[in-house]
């Protein structure tokens, strides 16, 4: 053992084996208090240790690269790419008219949807919605007991939106006359001198 230049670990392991009567192991790991992995059949060469590196390339026996993952495979998982219904329809279209018809319904449809996202909303509605939701705020506020506290603010948010609706019921008034003024140049006139 001294002469073999082991450590104080590997003595100690093999005067263990030794007492109890084992098998000496082939290998013996330097720092690692670890049980040996099972006695590998005598005919079979040593596993390459990865922590000594060899001048000379060699080859690893197979059922060393069998036990690692480089054999397994990954389970195929088909996925659908595009629409085959979609795809045979082009395709029958094509025959049939010589075009490709699926193409401009889609565009059609992109027009459409654009336009049908364009309605403006209604200022003056949704004035009214608001006002109509902090009238039940307060009323909320007041079964609470809270009322006092937020009546002057809510009822304050109110008057500001009832103003804002007047503003703008005043301007679509106005639009009102003014496109009645240019239907009818001569404005009412019922004079029959004229």
């Amino acid at each position: 053992m001294e002469e073999s230049k082991l450590t104080r670990f590997q003595r100690r392991y093999l005067m263990d084996c030794v007492k109890r009567g084992d098998a000496l192991p082939v290998q013996c790991h330097p720092t690692s208090s670890e049980e040996p992995a099972p006695a590998a059949p005598a005919f079979s060469p040593p596993v390459c240790q990865p922590s000594r590196l060899s001048a000379k390339p060699h080859l690893r026996p197979a059922r060393v690269c069998q036990a690692g993952d480089a054999y397994t495979r990954e389970k195929f998982r088909p996925q659908a790419r595009r629409d085959l219904e979609k795809e045979k329809q082009r395709l029958q279209n094509i025959l049939a008219t010589g075009k490709d018809v699926v193409e401009h319904k889609v565009k059609q449809m992109l027009v459409q949807t654009k336009e049908e996202e364009i309605p403006e909303p209604d200022r003056f509605e949704e004035l009214m919605n608001e006002v109509q939701e902090r009238r039940e705020f307060l009323a909320e506020m007041e079964a609470l007991g809270q009322g006092k506290k937020y009546r002057r603010i809510v009822l304050t948010e109110i008057s500001q939106k009832m103003r804002e609706m007047e503003i703008i019921d005043k301007k679509r008034s106005e639009e009102m006359r003014e496109s009645m003024t240019k239907d009818f140049p001569g404005g009412n006139k019922s004079d029959p001198h004229d």
